[in-house]
């Protein structure tokens, strides 16, 4: 009778649960579950709320908190609750596969006769596009990893390129005060901002979104129109993400590699994947700027921002969505990258290893990793659950101002003031 009696002692107490999706929607019924449970035990339980055929991984959020043990453990932690309490956990899809962590530079690549300022890989991971101080963008043939297209016509620094959704345009941004879209053969521009353009983001919509050192935000249709004005920020804004930039800068080309008999096919897929991602809610956009500030906007319903994130102790150069939209990452002059939930904008964590400040930033496609770089010369790597450092990454002789991840994640490009591209992988 005693072992009885201390077994009833033992047991955890309940608490009341009610799951949600990332949008806000209510799943199931609301759940007396034991505030023990462990995170397999409750992907079991979403997963059979679900009803998926099999057991598929899952993160779990609660006051946007991730939980890494037990619920115990996140009540326990804040002196806000109770298990008296009713919770509401935010249960988030995790990526099926896993990138493997890049370690090692496994070849250079030369050509630009001043700083490379920005790297992007193409939707489909063939091209590399670099923008640099030499006034060109270059196109480099990544099966061979040699230079395929030089394009002339911007008249002062390259800052920013960007692949459009179906890879067949690629937007550029310099001091010159122009963007330009460049195919093969022509190269088309879009004229409109009063200072130099220092962004180019593509929205799902088929809107173009820039920045600029005029304080703004500025968004345009796919014919150069303007449609609206975004205002806020005191200062410089030097960077711009969307919160769909991976589905859209991937397509219907996800983790598995599978290849489409017809354009349709792959069309239907790619708006798919950007409705599972997108959900109920619209986009998001969040800015970085010299005011040393970001906000956080839904510029398909608003003119003003969501949210204001505060925290940086000097400008703010560049931000990044993770792939799945939970994240947005920044990049900083004060040495640190920050991590902010991407639906809230609240302050998660501060990433801390460069001793010099950080230029860009960007995310593994299964949103599990990050990778920075630096004036310090070396890329970062960075384990995004634990919040350290995972791979020290030298090899650039001089400041490191640019960093891509690739689509597939088997590959980071990186590119700086000693003029050359550098590729890594696992």
């Amino acid at each position: 009778m005693s072992t009885n009696t201390d077994e009833k002692a033992s047991e955890a107490p309940m608490i009341l649960v009610q799951f949600q999706s990332a949008e806000g929607v209510e799943t199931g019924p609301m759940l007396s579950i034991p505030t023990d449970s462990t995170l397999d035990q409750l992907r079991l339980v979403i997963n059979n709320l679900l009803e998926n055929d099999e057991n598929l991984p899952y993160s779990f959020y609660v006051d946007g908190e991730e939980l890494l043990d037990s619920i115990k453990t996140t009540i326990q932690a804040s002196s806000e609750r109770s298990t008296e309490d009713k919770i509401n956990i935010v249960y988030q899809p995790q990526a099926l596969f896993r990138v493997k962590t890049v370690t090692r530079c496994t070849s250079t690549l030369s050509g630009h006769t001043e700083a490379v300022l920005s790297v992007s890989f193409s939707p489909d991971g063939s091209q590399l596009a670099s923008g640099s101080g030499d006034t060109t963008v270059r196109l480099w043939d990544l099966s061979t990893e040699t230079p395929q297209f030089t394009c002339k016509g911007h008249t002062n620094w390259v800052l920013y390129t960007s692949w459009s959704p179906n890879g067949k345009i690629l937007a550029s941004g310099g001091m010159d005060n122009t963007v330009r879209l460049w195919d093969p053969q022509t190269g088309l521009q879009i004229g409109g901002h009063t200072a130099a353009v220092t962004c180019v983001c593509w929205g799902g919509d088929g809107n173009l979104y820039t920045s600029s050192q005029d304080k703004t935000i500025k968004v345009w249709n796919s014919q150069g129109k303007l449609i609206k004005t975004l205002s806020g920020h005191a200062h410089w804004v030097n960077s711009l993400a969307i919160s769909s930039g991976f589905v859209l800068r991937t397509g219907a080309n996800d983790h598995t590699g599978k290849k489409y008999d017809s354009p349709e096919e792959a069309k239907a897929r790619a708006l798919e994947r950007y409705n599972e991602l997108v959900g109920s809610r619209s986009e998001r956009l969040v800015s970085g700027s010299d005011d040393f500030t970001m906000y956080l906007w839904d510029p398909k319903n608003s003119k003003k921002p969501i949210a204001r994130l505060v925290g940086h102790q000097k400008l703010v150069n560049h931000v990044g969505f993770s792939p799945d939209g939970r994240y947005i990452a920044s990049a900083s002059f004060d040495n640190s990258v920050k991590i902010w939930d991407g639906v809230t904008g609240k302050f998660i964590a501060s990433l801390r290893g460069h001793v010099g400040p950080v230029y860009q930033v960007s995310w593994s496609s299964d949103s599990r990793m990050l990778i920075s770089s630096s004036r310090d010369s070396t890329i970062k790597l960075w384990d995004v659950k634990t919040k350290k450092i995972k791979m020290d990454l030298p090899g650039h002789l001089d400041e490191v101002f640019a960093v891509d991840w690739s689509p597939s994640g088997d590959k980071v490009a990186s590119g700086g003031k000693d003029r050359v591209l550098k590729i890594w992988r696992n």
